[in-house]
């Protein structure tokens, strides 16, 4: 049933205590939780109620009658686009929104209270940083559009220029565009699953200039090819590689495994500091260069290293973090799940001649626990997950090889929170957070966090056998996203987090601490039909775990 507090369609005067974590305004009507898009806090605004749910509701913005000393006029006249979420506050409190993110994760997550935060490191200039921008393209009005969705929509706001893309961006999409018409390439229809034109992907090296344009496909080649290229190359400089993309899978993933070199070299280079980086269109490279160079400065001073130590570094990508660790230290390890990613970590570790550092593909979860196998313990673990955070596995090793200090690059506030209070809990002290600023305008913020090894006295004694390790691993072969896709793609139903546990509980399987169970044997919780069990425990037997 839903609360009657507020009703769609309807308007209301609301005041903006705070900002959510995607930096919408969020009020209260009648003791009701209300976000509203674009409104920020201290404003009190006129807004209609567009969509109702158990616990909150959304509100579009009609007009502000008081207004935040805080807002500023956006630079960007696109006024749907999901690209932004803040470019209408100023550049002085995006800072200080983005330092209390982190703080509320901490307090409320991680139950720190006297932690360490320091303000958000930002920029002289908060525009025109992105090194990497992606489209996706479609049809509208018979003619080919390419930009962000629209919030919580699947609808292509065409962008013909982006205010925090490089402007070479704007250019190549423009191009694109006109060859595509003029050529009559189909344009990928996302509900049919057909089409041949999926997105647009740039990649600019800020050092050299060079650039990459990436095409994205539903098939294996492109008609009119040459003509592309002809107009790339007339019309962009320093253009070094045009490379084509395979990508047939019923998918919102952007690039297939598949990539192809059309005109060029298959990478661009560029460098972080003094250190030179190859990299290819799959490669993760972070996309604004001048903060990375913060961001990984304050990773180095955070491992203090002094040439002696052995340094694991988790989620290496191209191996950026690796090589900046590795002029400092005895020997690092980087580990990478995206094998074309560690073969460019290899040749960029040849490129700027740094013998003292091994790659290895695969999971971190799975490849760090083998390495502790094998008596390798490192003094200093520095881990740079993915949104998720880092799986239990791998903190399970953390723990058991007790390293004097644990250097945690974080893009999620929220999961940060959680790996910390497990790291807390277990043997390490959150000495302070640095965070940094990323992705200026939008709601996003990266962190830098320093733990170190508690004193012996005030240690927690890890009981963890290598057995233990190995059930671990495997049963962290596949994520609940994973095991969701699974069953969408196979059985056409959808499954809960909650549904996914229950199933691993009755196999007993382990269903780590990220997941709630009920809070008393007494709690009246949804129990997974039989039907739904049964496609889950098949997604288990497909990823081997069980």
């Amino acid at each position: 049933m839903v609360n009657a507090a507020v009703e769609k369609n309807k308007d209301y005067i609301i005041k903006i205590d705070n900002l959510g974590y995607e930096g919408e305004g969020v009020g209260r009507i009648n003791n009701f939780t209300v976000f509203v898009p674009g409104a920020l806090p201290g404003e009190e605004a006129e807004i209609k109620i567009v969509k109702v749910n158990k616990n909150f509701a959304f509100g579009k913005l009609n007009k502000i009658i008081k207004q935040s000393s805080d807002r500023t006029e956006p630079m960007c006249t696109l006024k749907r686009c999901g690209g932004c979420q803040l470019m209408h506050l100023s550049y002085e409190a995006q800072l200080k929104f983005k330092k209390q993110r982190v703080i509320d994760s901490i307090e409320r997550i991680a139950k720190l209270k006297d932690v360490i935060i320091y303000d958000t490191i930002g920029m002289e200039n908060p525009y025109r940083y992105r090194n990497k921008a992606q489209f996706p393209i479609s049809v509208q009005n018979g003619k080919p559009v390419a930009g962000f969705y629209a919030p919580r929509s699947h609808e292509i706001i065409d962008t013909l220029s982006c205010l925090i893309q490089d402007e070479v961006s704007d250019k190549v999409m423009d191009i694109i565009k006109k060859w595509a018409f003029y050529n009559d390439i189909s344009i990928y229809d996302e509900a049919a699953g057909k089409g041949l034109l999926r997105h647009i992907m740039v990649r600019k090296a800020l050092r050299t200039g060079e650039v990459m344009v990436a095409v994205i496909i539903n098939g294996y080649d492109i008609p009119h090819k040459d003509k592309l290229i002809a107009m790339l190359k007339e019309q962009v400089e320093s253009l070094k590689s045009v490379v084509l993309n395979i990508n047939r899978e019923v998918t919102n993933v952007v690039l297939g495994q598949e990539t192809k070199v059309l005109y060029g070299s298959p990478t661009i280079t560029d460098y972080i500091g003094d250190l030179k980086f190859n990299i290819s269109p799959l490669s993760f490279f972070q996309v604004n260069p001048i903060q990375t160079e913060v961001l990984y400065s304050k990773a180095l001073e955070y491992a203090n290293l002094t040439g002696e130590e052995t340094v694991i570094d988790a989620y290496c990508g191209t191996g950026t973090i690796s090589l900046f660790l590795a002029r400092k230290a005895k020997k690092v390890y980087g580990v990478e799940i995206v094998e074309p990613a560690i073969e460019n970590a290899k040749k960029n570790a040849r490129e700027n001649n740094i013998s003292n550092v091994e790659f290895i593909v695969g999971k971190s979860e799975e490849v760090i626990p083998e390495l502790y196998k094998q008596g390798i313990k490192a003094d200093v673990i520095v881990v740079d997950p993915p949104r998720k955070g880092c799986d239990e596995a791998l903190l399970k090793t953390i723990a058991a090889m007790a390293p004097k200090t644990v250097v945690y690059v974080s893009c999620d506030p929220g999961t940060l929170a959680r790996d910390l209070k497990y790291l807390e809990e277990n043997g390490f002290k959150v000495k302070e957070i640095q965070p940094v600023d990323m992705f200026p305008v939008t709601s996003h913020v990266e962190t830098v966090v320093c733990l170190s090894r508690k004193n012996p006295d005030d240690r927690i004694e890890i009981d963890l056998s290598l057995d233990e390790l190995d059930i671990t691993t495997a049963e962290s072969k596949a994520t609940y996203e994973e095991i969701k896709d699974y069953v969408l793609k196979n059985h056409s139903m959808k499954v809960s987090s909650l549904y996914i546990s229950q199933v691993k509980r009755k196999l007993g399987l382990e269903i780590g601490t990220s997941y709630n169970l009920p809070k008393s044997e007494d709690a009246r919780v949804p129990q997974c039909p039989l039907n739904k069990e049964k496609a889950i425990t098949e997604a288990l037997n497909h990823f081997s775990m069980i």
